[in-house]
């Protein structure tokens, strides 16, 4: 991979800074080089909770516009109970002719579980085959809901020996009165599906890091985690969970960044919180993604950027080095922000 300094006088500060972000680019990137020339990557991962037609649907035709095409996640089923946080579903008629539309469009069609409450083994095949039927496929991209008893590796099940220990002294700290639980993996739980979404998902989002650059804080994605084998590959993401957190993450100097890094992004969100007023895209979101659509970078869906780098890179099987360094650094990002504990399990 070349490192194109361009034409500034490279004794100047500001031409090495360019500099060194791409040198420091190069050593995130080893090995990738983006599709067509472009200098960097961008994508977002778009969690499904409280979303609905009328709340969506100008954002992704601003992000159309842009020429961008990300990831919006589905739940297939309504469900039997009363979700904690909910949304439409596929069974809402209007929502899913405007999501087989999106689709139509290139933009990526994911699973945020099968539906917004727990579901058990049986409603989760049932909710997979009805993913396949509607969208001609199994979902590529997976990202557990907050609530469901089904989440596969979540809570302190995420964590690895004393980091695990550290994780539930954390929650206790924060006098957490609901049980962070995941019992997907857990074989011989009527809540298992371990053994589906190795066989039908291909990557399972996990941590998500402040910062724009994904690369920087997870370098070595989509990567394999031996002592959590029901899952194929593991992703990062970036936080911005609602539109202050995405609008801060893609600041204009954020973006200069990633382009001289020539970085990843995979942006982790929820286009229902917060990014439409008055019916129509709030104007700083609106007026800083113009901006980032203007560069030079990959605008694709997630599957489509997980693919390319692990083409490029070949398959990465976590250490046990790594993987304590990627737990603490999670932890880390959280303590010390002092994130509101609903999001500490994003």
């Amino acid at each position: 991979m070349k490192v194109a300094v361009g034409r500034s006088d490279p004794s100047s500060s500001s031409a090495r800074r360019r500099c060194d972000g791409r040198l420091r680019g190069l050593d995130m990137t080893a090995g990738i080089v983006w599709p067509d020339g472009k200098r960097f990557a961008f994508t977002v991962f778009d969690d499904t909770d409280h979303a609905t037609v009328d709340q969506v649907s100008s954002v992704y035709s601003f992000l159309s516009d842009c020429g961008m095409r990300t990831t919006k996640s589905v739940w297939p089923l309504r469900g039997e109970a009363a979700p904690r946080i909910g949304g439409s579903t596929c069974e809402d008629k209007e929502y899913l002719r405007w999501l087989l539309d999106l689709e139509g469009q290139g933009f990526e069609i994911a699973l945020h579980n099968v539906a917004p409450s727990t579901s058990l083994r049986e409603d989760v095949i049932r909710g997979l085959d009805r993913f396949k039927e509607l969208f001609g496929h199994d979902p590529a991209c997976f990202a557990n809901h907050a609530g469901c008893d089904e989440n596969i590796y979540w809570g302190a099940d995420r964590f690895s020996g004393l980091n695990r220990t550290l994780y539930r002294s954390y929650l206790r700290l924060r006098k957490r009165r609901i049980a962070v639980t995941g019992r997907g993996h857990v074989e011989g739980d009527p809540h298992f599906w371990g053994d589906l979404c190795k066989a039908r998902i291909k990557y399972v989002r996990n941590f998500v890091f402040r910062g724009i650059n994904t690369l920087e804080k997870c370098r070595f994605m989509p990567y394999i985690d031996p002592q959590r084998p029901l899952v194929n590959y593991w992703f990062a993401s970036s936080d911005g969970r609602d539109v202050d957190a995405f609008n801060d993450c893609i600041s204009e100097g954020a973006q200069d960044l990633l382009e001289e890094q020539g970085g990843l992004c995979i942006m982790y969100t929820h286009f229902a919180l917060g990014f439409k007023e008055d019916g129509q895209v709030k104007p700083r979101f609106r007026e800083l993604m113009n901006r980032l659509s203007r560069k030079n970078g990959w605008f694709a869906p997630v599957h489509q950027v997980l693919d390319h780098m692990l083409s490029a890179k070949g398959v990465h099987i976590l250490t046990p080095k790594e993987r304590t360094r990627l737990e603490r650094q999670w932890m880390a990002d959280r303590v010390l922000h002092q994130y509101h504990w609903w999001w500490c399990v994003n």
